[in-house]
């Protein structure tokens, strides 16, 4: 039970004021694809925490014995003695169902999340290939619209896509950052990223730290895929090509290079380009590693401390008089 009551006030401690201080830190700015890292770490960690405090409150930690015989059968004892007063097995109880509802919970919406922009992408997909023609010297589809938009549908069979508006309004650079922003998208699995942070805030809406690792998260993916296209071409041009998109429309199931706090790119590429350390990039990416680890770590160090123990957790046997005697 003790293991329980530190993983979850370990899950309390990171829900409640770190998405706040990680949202207002100017770091995952500069490196967006560690910020994007940091809130996948902080969301797997207080999930994780949590179930595994419901594990630990149904099944209780048993010293290893010498042989599998001992041991098995001092895990019964355990577990009768666990179970044999009315608060131990209704902690072990709702510890369970609180496991098993947070796992299917977050299965659920991530599966259903997954298969839905599956299907929005097939769908798109196949309208494409009836109204849309192919540009293989640029390794684009091309739509007949009057609106210029730019966008991609990643995953299995991922393509991306210009509007004939778009191809006439950029010219030859901005339309290559606008592919190169596009192609970064598809390259890094940025789909699979807001499946995660979008699955999470459907399953726990009332919790602030899921709505906002989703919000943060939708941002830190444009700009990830900003700071691939400038690799390849300058930031004034990538922004211009932003301003030429900007209002135009996406399909739900897409990553659109308009999309995302436009505003707060176009002003991003305007400044000047300060980019973390590499030093500090991994060792933000450790810590991270570190926070998502350490439930894993609490969960099993009884178990592991268990192990060098000799003796069974066997009630002991009251005494009887004749005993005192001898």
């Amino acid at each position: 039970m003790r293991v329980a009551i530190v993983l979850l006030g370990y899950a309390a401690l990171l829900g409640v004021p770190a998405p706040a201080l990680l949202a207002r830190s100017g770091w995952a700015v500069r490196a967006p694809r560690l910020g994007i890292w940091a809130w996948q770490a902080l969301t797997a960690t207080v999930v994780v925490s949590v179930a595994l405090a419901g594990l630990a409150a149904a099944v209780p930690t048993v010293p290893v014995s010498g042989n599998l015989a001992d041991m098995l059968h001092a895990c019964v004892m355990a577990l009768r003695s666990q179970y044999a007063v009315p608060g131990g097995a209704a902690a072990a109880a709702s510890g369970t169902i609180l496991a098993l509802s947070l796992i299917g919970r977050v299965g659920w919406c991530l599966g259903a999340a997954l298969w839905r922009a599956r299907r929005g992408r097939a769908q798109h997909a196949a309208v494409l290939a009836m109204v849309g023609r192919a540009r293989p010297d640029l390794g684009v589809t091309v739509l007949d619209d009057d609106r210029p938009a730019a966008y991609c549908l990643p995953g299995y069979g991922h393509r991306i896509v210009l509007t004939t508006a778009a191809l006439a309004a950029l010219e030859p650079r901005e339309l290559e950052a606008v592919i190169a922003h596009e192609r970064a998208h598809i390259q890094q699995r940025h789909h699979l990223v807001l499946a995660y942070a979008e699955a999470l805030e459907l399953a726990f809406p009332r919790l602030p730290l899921f709505r906002r690792a989703a919000e943060e998260t939708r941002r830190l993916v444009e700009l990830a895929a900003d700071d691939a296209a400038t690799a390849r071409t300058s930031s004034l041009t990538l922004a211009g090509a932003l301003v030429e998109l900007a209002g135009a429309g996406a399909p739900a199931a897409s990553l659109a290079a308009s999309g995302g706090h436009l505003a707060g790119r176009v002003r991003r590429l305007l400044g000047p380009h300060r980019p973390l350390r590499r030093a500090v990039v991994w060792g933000g990416a450790l810590t991270a590693g570190v926070v998502l680890a350490l439930p894993f770590v609490l969960a099993v160090q009884p178990a592991v401390a268990a192990t060098h123990m000799n003796t069974c957790p066997l009630p002991e046997a009251p005494v009887t008089a004749a005993q005192r005697l001898v």
